[in-house]
């Protein structure tokens, strides 16, 4: 089988990255009263006006700046791919077509949802992992 994936594996980084991920969504929920889903703050970035737009875009604008944050401080992401830009840039789409068919992404069903206890959040983030791990096995034994 060939190695898809150079990621080394490092679970501190996993726990911080997952802490920061739940203040964010506890926070966002006690302050605004709004669910944390990326691709819902996403869409209302481009389409809402006023105090949703400028929240919204705040809230995508401190996800850029952890990462270049992150870089500075970190050295970067020692991630390689098997796989060119112009597939990623489908997948990517594919993802975005998804969350809205969806309605909703892992961060909003799978974080925020899940946490509430939302049945509807779990059954989309059961179907999300099985799509992922059907989706995985069938490229790396293709």
């Amino acid at each position: 089988m060939e190695n898809w994936t150079t990621t080394p594996f490092d679970p501190w980084a996993g726990l911080t990255g997952g802490i920061f991920i739940g203040l964010a969504v506890v926070l966002l929920l006690l302050t605004l009263g709004r669910i944390a889903g990326i691709s819902g703050i996403s869409a209302g970035a481009m389409m809402k006006r006023g105090f949703e737009q400028h929240w919204r875009l705040a809230f995508l604008a401190g996800i850029i700046l952890s990462a270049i944050l992150y870089i500075l401080f970190a050295g970067g992401f020692p991630v390689q791919t098997q796989v060119g830009s112009g597939w990623m840039i489908i997948a990517g789409l594919m993802v975005g077509f998804g969350t809205r068919l969806g309605s909703g992404c892992t961060s909003g069903h799978g974080v925020a949802g899940i946490s509430r206890l939302s049945r509807r959040s779990v059954v989309a983030t059961l179907i999300f992992m099985g799509a992922a791990v059907i989706t995985t096995n069938l490229i790396r034994h293709l």
